[in-house]
């Protein structure tokens, strides 16, 4: 059975040139083209979609975002043209400055032909639901965009610096951003957006009644206006995929709060470490028949391109 991988890294060139240089080489095995389609090859992926990891294109200077945005979104297109049937790609935006972010948005979707956008969980210590993002909310919610939000480095000094920010802080900033688009209101002020979250979206799962208890526990904050169908209602319409989750316990939680639909697959490669053998998830066996459903099909309402025939 093919699988169609949501959650796919790869680095232009340029962008590992800039990131190294800000902070160093990343603590990850070098990677290419030749060895993602390799070992899409072992574990029968017959596509990605690919994004940048973090921390994304700003790194402290506006003017080498927006250059670097371009590079990478230019890299990817030419990607996408060379490996069409095998690689779906998401554009990079340079945040925080909306007006460049909604010039490149623009590039990339309408004359690079992009399959949809990638948005960190931050950027400059601005969460998602932040009101001066709205210009750039409501655009995507006016094309229906496809957008990947991936946790990135927190805008907070780590409280166990012996452990390593990807264990515990990055799902706790996944958990903080559809927090803050919940309770800012921007799931429901933009509808259209087809929000799909890393790893199983964090703790949101299992805090999910922790979290729409806010509305009646703390009447205070007035939030009802901004989840006006309920909490739980937006958490089930996000998807959500598997990408270092692909555990019972997880899926369990995750099944709880949202439809199966909602579920897509998702390798995280190269940061994850795939198993020995063909399958790269064997924990999705929890999923039983329900497993074809989240590897390939849910993927039709986040990627359609990826399903012509010769795919499917």
């Amino acid at each position: 059975m093919p699988r169609l991988d949501l959650h796919g890294h790869l680095e232009p060139p340029a962008y590992s040139t800039q990131v190294a240089q800000a902070l160093g080489p990343a603590p990850v095995p070098p990677w290419t083209v030749e060895a993602q389609l390799e070992m899409m090859a072992q574990y029968q992926i017959a596509a990605t979609v690919v994004s940048l990891p973090p921390p994304g294109v700003f790194l402290g200077d506006q003017a080498q975002a927006n250059e670097l945005a371009h590079q990478v979104n230019e890299f990817y297109a030419a990607l996408v043209r060379e490996h069409p049937k095998r690689y779906a790609a998401l554009a990079a935006l340079p945040l925080p400055d909306v007006e460049a972010a909604l010039a490149e948005l623009a590039h990339a979707l309408d004359v690079l032909r992009l399959d949809g956008v990638a948005l960190f969980t931050q950027t400059a210590g601005l969460y998602l639901g932040d009101p001066r993002w709205e210009p750039l909310m409501a655009e995507l919610d006016r094309r229906g965009a496809y957008v990947f939000v991936h946790p990135t480095l927190p805008p907070y000094t780590n409280p166990l610096a012996q452990t390593p920010v990807w264990v515990l802080e990055f799902p706790f900033e996944t958990t903080r951003a559809i927090t803050h688009l919940l309770y800012s209101g921007v799931f429901h002020r933009y509808p259209r957006i087809r929000f799909q979250f890393a790893h199983l979206g964090g703790a949101v799962p299992f805090l999910a009644h922790r979290l729409a208890s806010l509305v009646e526990r703390a009447p205070g904050l007035k939030l009802t206006g901004q989840v006006p169908e309920g909490p739980l209602a937006y958490l089930r319409r996000l998807y959500y995929d598997t990408g270092l989750s692909n555990h019972a316990p997880a899926l369990a939680a995750t099944l709880e709060v949202a439809d199966c639909r909602q579920v897509v697959f998702g390798t995280d490669w190269p940061y994850a470490l795939l198993p020995p053998g063909h399958d790269p998830a064997p924990g999705l066996t929890y999923l039983g028949d329900r497993r074809h459903q989240v590897e390939f099909e849910n993927a039709r309402a986040l990627v359609p391109r990826l399903f012509a025939k010769e795919i499917a």
